[in-house]
């Protein structure tokens, strides 16, 4: 296991948001081990983009932005889902990472209980194909929470991190316009969402959704 270093993190947060693809979320809850192979994400780069959650700036919310690059910042959403980001840049200079979707790779049967509330008795494919496709879903799979895991340092706690992954090649990252900010006017034609081409665990949008983002798999940097 080689886990990401701290410059890895205070680096640029579109390039960070680029490199975590293939990359492999692993967290330790208790004896229980989840790994996921980041396939989704997508960059918030400062506090004048307007679909970043941190764009008022600092508040008791949004305070671990101005941390270091590799600490956590965990958020809720419609009162009810809460998403996963991963702090970028140097201190003080704002910018992170949401990890949207995730490819099982260990712990799947604590996953599927976590997120199915029953035991994984039989092989449903349609639910292991929705385990983690989607940025609350994987954080309901993989049992994290702001609770437990908000301002968690990626580069030296023992329970979570990133470490490093496969190589995906430039041909395979496609880029596309982020997901239901529409209402940000500045920073809703942002092409800074990053997902690996074909890979069936990438977040499953509608066909509105579809269109609404001009889907063209760009993969040009």
């Amino acid at each position: 296991m080689i886990r990401l270093s701290r410059e890895f993190y205070e680096r640029n947060t579109i390039l960070v948001a680029r490199d975590l693809l293939g990359k492999i979320l692993v967290h330790r809850d208790g004896e229980k081990l989840y790994r996921g192979k980041i396939v989704e994400t997508e960059a918030y780069i400062n506090t004048k983009d307007e679909g970043a959650h941190f764009n008022k700036g600092l508040t008791n919310r949004t305070k671990v932005i101005n941390e270091p690059g590799g600490h956590i910042y965990i958020y809720n959403i419609y009162g009810m889902y809460q998403l996963f980001n991963i702090v970028t840049e140097k201190e003080g200079v704002h910018g992170a990472v949401l990890l949207r979707a995730l490819e099982p790779l260990g712990g799947i049967q604590y996953m599927y209980e976590n997120r199915y509330k029953k035991l994984m008795t039989t092989t449903n494919s349609k639910e292991l194909a929705n385990l983690t496709n989607g940025p609350a879903k994987l954080v309901r799979a993989m049992n994290l929470s702001i609770e437990n895991h908000y301002g968690a340092d990626l580069v030296t706690d023992s329970r979570i991190w990133v470490e490093e992954g496969s190589i995906i090649p430039k041909e395979d990252i496609m880029r596309s316009k982020r997901i239901n900010i529409e209402y940000a006017v500045n920073g809703r034609d942002y092409l800074l969402r990053f997902f690996i081409k074909d890979n069936r665990n990438v977040t499953n949008l509608s066909s509105s959704q579809r269109l609404r983002l001009n889907e063209r798999g760009r993969n040009g940097f």
